[in-house]
């Protein structure tokens, strides 16, 4: 029998590894690679430093008034004079604390999620929250004020849209999913139709119809909230996408799959909802959380309606005749805004994705 002795583990060599060599093989690999690191480098160098003396070094953070912001510098007294209209538009100074409580019950809720692994009790807790967080905004139970829809605004609208549209579209899309994959050629032919449709037209579209053309078919002396009819309209649009990124996923199951649940006697919706599903929405996480960043993004739309979010909120405060002149204030800090929250979805996919990696296990 062969006897194989044991090589001790030696380290990689010193022109092998650290930052040099990553440069060299990332950076500077090939005369093209050259050329297009040292084309960043001067973009970097042409961007940064004016930036960075413009929002930082030459900046007014102090203050109560535009007479602080003298030189050009960026004048970042707009941002903290205007923060409150930023965040919660309109709504009533003295409720905004509603507004923060429901905040505050998103953090707890986030912790609990960690703590709490039964999906049954994730699902009744999250279900929860909304009554809760809609009890809290709106009003009009325990007491509290009822605080009107068209003093929604800011950050806390474009929260609201962005989270009612994901939660809403997220089963819709899923049931269309199955129904053009259904072997019943009734229900897939409207789900095919309903599908392509929304598909072929674009969010604004969708956005002008629920707030001006629905309102036309309705009885005389109906009227319909306008920011909910903009929800359903966002529902019904990011469905349709939901759909075709789950359809894609359970195409992707193998028929193995779908003949082992069968063997085992499991009906169409076992078989569906406790096999198929959960391998094809581990296929599609990617993709998924990428729509929902797209909505997100898109949330900016509904100020064609007449609804303040974040970004119509920058455009109304720079109006102010004593801040004329602050708008390029106000948009970096809504890109810096949006950029955290896409970034963080980013980040929390990418930990669903290893969390859910079954592979070589």
């Amino acid at each position: 029998m062969a006897v194989y002795n044991k090589i001790s583990q030696r380290e990689a060599p010193s022109n092998s590894k650290g930052a040099i060599h990553w440069m060299r093989d990332n950076l500077f690999s090939s005369p093209l690679n050259t050329a297009l690191t040292m084309l960043g480098i001067a973009i970097l160098v042409w961007i940064i430093p004016p930036f960075i003396k413009w929002s930082l070094i030459d900046a007014h953070f102090a203050g109560d008034s535009r007479a602080q912001c003298t030189g050009d510098g960026a004048c970042w007294v707009f941002i903290k004079v205007k923060m409150s209209m930023f965040m919660y538009g309109f709504y009533p100074e003295v409720d905004r604390w509603r507004v923060n409580l429901v905040a505050i019950f998103f953090v707890v809720l986030i912790g609990l999620f960690k703590l709490i692994k039964k999906d049954t009790v994730r699902f009744f807790m999250l279900t929860g929250y909304f009554i809760v967080a809609f009890i809290l905004i709106r009003g009009g139970f325990f007491g509290l004020n009822v605080v009107d829809t068209n003093k929604w605004g800011g950050l806390m609208l474009t929260i609201i849209v962005a989270a009612v549209g994901i939660v809403c579209s997220f089963p819709i899309g899923i049931l269309f999913a199955f129904g053009r994959s259904s072997k019943l050629p009734i229900i897939k032919s409207i789900s095919v139709t309903y599908i392509e449709f929304i598909r072929g037209v674009p969010l604004i579209t969708i956005l002008f119809m629920s707030s001006v053309i629905l309102p036309l078919f309705f009885p005389e002396g109906i009227t319909f909230n306008k920011l909910l009819r903009a929800l359903i309209g966002i529902t019904l649009f990011q469905a349709a996408y939901i759909a075709e990124i789950v359809r894609g996923g359970l195409q992707s199951i193998p028929s193995g799959q779908y003949e082992a649940a069968d063997a085992i006697g499991l009906s169409y919706w076992q078989k569906m909802i406790l096999v198929i599903l959960p391998q094809a929405l581990k296929v599609a996480i990617p993709n998924l959380v990428g729509s929902f960043i797209a909505l997100f993004q898109d949330t900016t739309l509904v100020l064609i309606i007449g609804l303040f979010d974040l970004l119509a909120m920058v455009q109304l405060t720079s109006s102010d005749s004593k801040w004329l002149g602050f708008e390029t204030e106000g948009y970096v800090f809504v890109t810096i805004l949006f950029w955290v929250f896409c970034y963080s979805m980013s980040v929390y996919s990418r930990s669903l994705e290893k969390r859910f990696n079954t592979n070589n296990k």
